[in-house]
């Protein structure tokens, strides 16, 4: 889109000249001879930058400056006159002008002046776009890994459109979190963020739940309802655990989101929504699909975007960063100074797998903070399967022949404990097994049932 200048001066042949000269450089530009219309414009319109006469009668450029900056802070205004004189030049300056030139304007200065001033409109939008961007993160957002500025990033770059979300994660990884991250970074902003657990509601509710129900559509029905989907209008809903949704459900939600309308159970007619739909699930859809427990054309129709929410065990550093914050958190509420964390402690929770992800830390660093009895927390002061934790390993030997297995079922309980390992990832486990995922797929429907517990036989030599 090309750069928009607007142009004031109360002279007609000095904006039409000037008119032409920026047009020459590739500039959309507008000009008017009131500086009330110029106001009314910048008020209606987006402009890049306002170069202004200093000298008018209806109202003088001083004075437009300052209501223009008045509403308009970020806006750079350069002020361009035929009187060269020093005070009134810094007057302009302290009223928040941007540059000051006399008239007639070199059109080497002036190019200068207005690619000077474009880039300091678009620089301090980066900077407030970058405010933003952190200012509607959770609190709990904390981190800096890689794996999380990757996630960063992708809110970013998805949150001003309405393109459909799935977000994948672990149990405990933070995936509404993310969900009201985006709704925060949107033009929705302002609208309603309402969330559904589709694990939560009871099968035969889910229906009315989503889409609503009229006066007398069942039993029970004794008002109006309206469903979530039309109570998210102008906002954003997320269907959490959508992987649950009952296979009866898929078709109809499916619909919905096709046709951008609902029909509430017993009614005649259909409503159409405008609301954003992000979904959030701990399995792998792909799977799911392969199983035919979850239908292809919903999987697709949700899975526009993908962002894949990393477990803690694969964010570095960001374990002890969380763990300080919860902390922080904590004693805040206990009415404790802050605590830190022992080098013992710290050590401990680095080495620790979490299973729970961050809400097991979360629940860890609660749990600390009422135990401590220093400014510190100590390893006593954490959980005991933390305290005790050590990596687990295969242990290879074997004395006895009746405990050699076929290797069919040394690869099963192989391809199982990865599993365990990453947490049921099965995209993260056919990528370290160096599995096709279709042949995961297969591998798995064979060994259903099996716990994946189970450790391989010991062999020594």
């Amino acid at each position: 889109m090309a750069t928009r200048l607007l142009v004031v001066d109360d002279e007609l042949d000095t904006c039409e000249l000037m008119q032409a000269t920026l047009e020459r450089l590739g500039y959309a530009v507008t000009f008017t001879t009131s500086a009330s219309a110029a106001l009314d414009k910048v008020a209606a319109e987006e402009f890049d930058v306002v170069l202004t006469d200093l000298g008018m009668a209806e109202m003088d450029g001083l004075s437009l400056c300052e209501r223009i900056l008045g509403t308009r802070p970020d806006m750079p205004i350069i002020v361009v006159t035929g009187e060269a004189v020093l005070d009134r030049a810094i007057a302009a300056l302290r009223a928040g002008a941007y540059d000051f030139i006399t008239k007639p304007a070199d059109p080497a200065l002036l190019a200068h002046s207005v690619a000077r001033a474009v880039q300091n409109r678009r620089l301090t939008q980066e900077v407030k776009r970058l405010r933003e961007a952190a200012g509607a993160r959770s609190a709990d957002m904390v981190g800096e890994s890689s794996a999380m500025r990757r996630v960063y990033d992708l809110i970013d770059r998805v949150a001003e459109s309405d393109t459909s979300l799935l977000i994948h994660g672990e149990t405990g990884t933070g995936k509404e979190l993310i969900a009201r991250a985006v709704h925060a970074r949107s033009r929705r902003k302002n609208g309603p963020f309402v969330a559904l657990n589709c694990a939560a509601v009871p099968a035969a509710l889910l229906e009315s739940e989503l889409f609503g129900h009229a006066k007398g559509a069942f039993t029970d029905a004794k008002n109006k309802r309206t469903g979530l989907l039309l109570q998210a209008n102008g906002g954003t809903l997320l269907l959490d655990e959508i992987g649950e949704l009952p296979l009866e459900m898929q078709p109809k939600l499916l619909r919905a989101l096709q046709e951008r309308k609902v029909r509430p159970v017993g009614a005649d007619t259909e409503v159409p929504y405008d609301a954003r739909i992000i979904t959030a699930t701990n399995r792998d859809l792909e799977y799911e699909v392969f199983q035919k427990r979850f239908r292809e054309d919903l999987f697709y129709r949700i899975n526009v975007v993908k962002l894949d929410l990393p477990p803690l065990r694969d964010r570095g550093g960001d374990v002890l960063k969380l763990a300080q914050h919860f902390l922080g958190k904590f004693s805040s509420g206990a009415g404790k100074e802050v605590l830190t964390l022992s080098e013992s402690a710290a050590e401990k929770l680095m080495g620790y797998q979490w299973p729970g992800n961050v809400r097991e830390l979360e629940n860890c660093m609660e749990r600390a903070v009422a135990l401590a009895r220093f400014d510190h927390v100590t390893v006593e002061d954490l959980p005991e399967k933390i305290r005790a934790y050590k990596a687990g390993r295969f242990v290879v030997s074997a004395d006895d022949p009746s405990e050699v297995v076929t290797l069919d079922e040394v690869e099963r309980r192989y391809i199982l404990r990865v599993l365990t390992i990453v947490g049921g990832n099965k995209v993260q486990a056919s990528a370290m097994l160096g599995l096709d995922r279709r042949t995961l797929y297969r591998k798995l429907e064979r060994y259903e049932g099996k716990k994946p517990s189970e450790e391989l036989p010991a062999i020594e030599s």
